[in-house]
């Protein structure tokens, strides 16, 4: 019996280990958020999965793996005025071509946890919000230029967003959460990531 005990708990913690989901010089573990190859959109930056200008579109990424219920640690800085998120709980993803333009562009679409350095804009787009549903308590508007480390934790009956180590939105939900995968947004502007983990509950 004892041992069995032993056995259990060793594989409940080592199913909380975290996970690293980029290793700061290669894209192994990304995809286009439509499942396609990592697009020419995104680069890599000084250990960071960034955004990149280019003329095949904008597209969003998402990792190749699948995740239920689970913490999501991430760090990231944006250029001034810089728009991005990371989605999750992920319903669907989109391609489409803008009139005119050889390229193209992917969304996901689902819950966003909204990264903004505008300090104009209202409440329910501020970072760490649920983008236009719920605002953090408190609002943090964010300095350009500057990495902060954020938290989305998804459990069966609720969510959590953290920033720099305060959580600052807790929200319900009716049900719990399929198994999708996390991605992180491409919104024009200029945004890093770094320090990407995650660990399974």
């Amino acid at each position: 019996m004892r041992l069995l005990t032993l056995f259990l708990l060793a594989a409940a913690l080592g199913a909380q280990e975290w996970e690293p989901l980029f290793d700061g010089v290669s894209t192994r573990g990304w995809l286009e958020v439509t499942g396609a190859p990592f697009p020419a959109s995104w680069t890599i930056e000084d250990g960071c999965l960034t955004t990149v200008r280019s003329p095949e579109g904008m597209h969003d990424l998402r990792t190749a793996g699948l995740y239920r219920t689970y913490e999501f640690r991430f760090e990231w800085k944006l250029e001034a005025g810089g728009n991005s998120g990371v989605k999750y709980r992920i319903q669907k993803t989109d391609r489409w071509q803008k009139k005119g333009e050889t390229g193209y562009q992917a969304r996901a679409r689902g819950a966003e946890y909204q990264l903004l350095a505008d300090p104009k804009a209202p409440a329910n787009q501020q970072t760490a919000s649920l983008y236009t549903v719920h605002a953090p308590v408190p609002v943090k508007f964010i300095a350009p230029g500057v990495f902060h480390e954020s938290r989305i934790v998804v459990r069966t009956d609720h969510v959590e967003h953290w920033l720099d180590g305060e959580k600052v939105l807790n929200y319900p939900l009716a049900e719990p959460s399929g198994e999708t995968f996390v991605s992180l947004q491409n919104h024009t502007s200029k945004v890093w990531f770094r320090n990407l983990r995650i660990r399974r509950f």
